[in-house]
């Protein structure tokens, strides 16, 4: 696998501006922290394997947008420490190969929320280096086009999380001038907006949600400093939230003794076999550890490791039976590498 040096190097955010714990335009820039999550000494107990793919072609970046259609994963828009991005990519996960596709639309971006239906491609939201977003896209993969939609329903943000459910797309969550836990639902079919329940618990930016059996998963992000460790399920039939347990130690017993290491920001989130999976970030670091949950037992498994360097602000997307992790960043270095994640699979170091 990949070995990138790591150094304490003052960096902006993944939003690229300036930091101290909280998102601040103006203040100086603060160091981040470069975590030491690395579970490589124990990842012959833990199921799960990883394999490094064919890199990214296009520029190394972190904080882009990914999802998939089918066989095929979409990776674009983003932020290379410099510039924010436009470019739009398609992976072939049979094939293991990249093709350049149609540019994203709009100003170049960072901080958007991309999902998918069964046969669109979706992106909306983010920031553009000076103002915040709401724009929204529609990509055919056919066509090889984009088509503007209605504007998000709700305020211009960053920081969001994007969701698909039965066909109906989500966006909550995130940060226009405050945190936010508002929750809309898009429907491709009339290019409507309605503004839903509002997720439970705190409001947050750079949160993670997946879906497993019709129903969504929010946990993980930052209010005001704090990092959250409260964990909802939605139920888009009755338009309702339940809370589940806490992803920290908050129990007498044994079974969240290691949640901490779940929460944090700027993780990837995805769902394979009924399962739903956290991976790298941190408590602003660059974190590999890798939780599974399972909706049966409310309970989450720590997983073999992210096998790539630790990183924060990737993307994921689920191709066939695997989930795929790409880009992202560390500190001020950006990867362009990509690792196909088998859960089931016994781990292989030598793959």
């Amino acid at each position: 696998m990949k070995k990138i040096p790591i150094l304490n190097i003052p960096v902006k955010t993944n939003h690229g501006v300036s930091f101290i714990y909280t998102l601040c335009l103006i203040l100086p820039l603060f160091v981040i922290a470069v975590s030491c999550d690395d579970d490589d000494d124990d990842d012959e107990d833990l199921v799960g394997n990883w394999i490094e793919m064919s890199d990214f072609e296009g520029i190394p970046r972190s904080d882009a947008i990914g999802f998939a259609i089918g066989n095929k994963g979409y990776v674009g828009s983003g932020y290379d420490g410099r510039d924010r991005l436009s470019d739009f990519w398609e992976y072939d996960a049979d094939r293991d190969t990249w093709i350049q596709r149609a540019d994203v639309p709009g100003a170049p971006r960072n901080g958007a929320v991309g999902f998918a239906t069964d046969s669109k491609g979706y992106i909306g939201t983010g920031y553009d280096g000076r103002d915040k977003m709401k724009d929204f896209w529609e990509y055919d993969p056919s066509l090889n086009t984009w088509t503007q939609k209605a504007d998000f329903g709700g305020s211009a943000r960053y920081g969001a999380i994007g969701l698909t459910i039965n066909n109906k797309c989500y966006i909550g969550t995130g940060y226009d001038d405050y945190y936010l836990k508002d929750f809309w639902q898009y429907d491709p079919a009339s290019d409507l907006w309605t503004q839903m329940t509002s997720v439970g618990g705190s409001k947050r930016r750079d949160a993670v949600g997946f879906v497993i059996n019709g129903k969504a998963y929010v946990c993980n992000g930052v209010d005001n400093g704090v990092y959250e460790d409260d964990f909802w399920e939605y139920d888009p039939l009755t338009d309702s939230w339940a809370k589940k347990n806490p992803i920290s130690n908050v129990s007498d017993e044994s079974f969240d003794d290691e949640y901490t290491s779940i929460k944090g920001i700027n993780k990837v989130a995805f769902s394979l076999n009924g399962k739903g999976y956290v991976a790298t970030g941190g408590e602003g670091s660059a974190g590999n550890i890798v939780w599974e949950y399972d909706p049966a037992t409310d309970l989450w498994e720590k997983k073999t490791a992210f096998e790539g360097s630790g990183r924060a602000d990737a993307i994921a997307f689920v191709a066939g039976n695997r989930a795929y992790v790409a880009t992202g960043r560390s500190s001020s270095y950006y990867f362009d590498d990509i690792w196909a994640f088998d859960p089931l699979a016994e781990y292989d170091e030598d793959d």
